[in-house]
């Protein structure tokens, strides 16, 4: 029960990597809101698990704005995993369009910005709180064809880092974690095509020789999250099997 009577909240939890890290926290003992822009997924995940669903378009400031308002309504928020994430189809770096280079901006990168405008004020004043920011082996070791959104994990990890030093005085611990692909419903986009030979070459890379789990991420992101990991912030620690080594 290390996060025994902690409010979190992890965007993106209606499935994949986020469904994974809400699972874990519950069973940890927190209080866990499920935040998604898929209502019915979050619904879903939250009654599985016995925890609170909320829709929330993490690009968009207004409902961040009230994600965060009905959240602190319930206690003081102790942990929020930014983990909502969007990557565009492979391309090259011309080829993708505006719109889709917008979307990966919004979505991972602006989020991480308006959710922590929205919760680190009461942190701060609080003295305490811890954010997670699911970053990607893709910030560290770029792939070709993934350009935007390679940049924008790697705008992620810098983000925490930087969060990380300005916080550090106020209590507030942030940290990120680096997944190589998993079984999420991303997966087919990296790859462009989900077909064995594609996924066998991709296996390849990965040293351990199979994808993130969800509930790999659950674990660590139990970790950092946890009192446990009290004197660990601004890292981005890799969960990756060895694939940027």
């Amino acid at each position: 029960m290390r996060l025994k009577d902690k409010l979190a909240i992890v965007t993106g939890a209606g499935s994949g990597f986020g469904a994974g890290i809400a699972a874990k926290f519950v069973a940890e003992g927190a209080r866990v809101i499920v935040a998604d822009i898929n209502a019915a997924a979050a619904a879903q995940v939250a009654q599985e698990l016995g925890a609170i669903a909320m829709t929330v378009d993490v690009s968009d400031a207004v409902s961040v704005a009230q994600m965060a308002e009905r959240a602190m309504a319930l206690g003081p928020v102790d942990i929020l995993v930014n983990n909502a994430g969007v990557t565009h189809l492979p391309a090259f770096l011309e080829e993708v369009s505006e719109a889709d280079f917008d979307r990966v901006f919004r979505v991972n990168m602006k989020s991480v910005y308006l959710t922590g405008r929205a919760l680190v004020p009461a942190m701060k004043a609080r003295r305490a709180g811890v954010i997670l920011n699911i970053a990607s082996t893709a910030g560290v070791s770029p792939r070709p064809r993934l350009n935007w959104y390679n940049a924008s994990k790697g705008w992620m990890i810098t983000a925490t880092k930087a969060m990380a030093v300005e916080l550090a005085p106020f209590g507030v611990r942030v940290n990120a974690l680096n997944p190589v692909a998993g079984e999420t419903p991303l997966l087919k986009s990296f790859m462009g095509e989900d077909t064995p030979e594609m996924r066998a070459k991709f296996l390849a890379t990965i040293p351990i020789g199979r994808f993130s789990t969800p509930q790999d991420m659950g674990n660590a992101a139990c970790f950092l999250c946890s009192d446990e990991a009290s004197m660990v912030t601004g890292v981005a620690m890799e969960v990756d099997g060895g694939r940027c080594i």
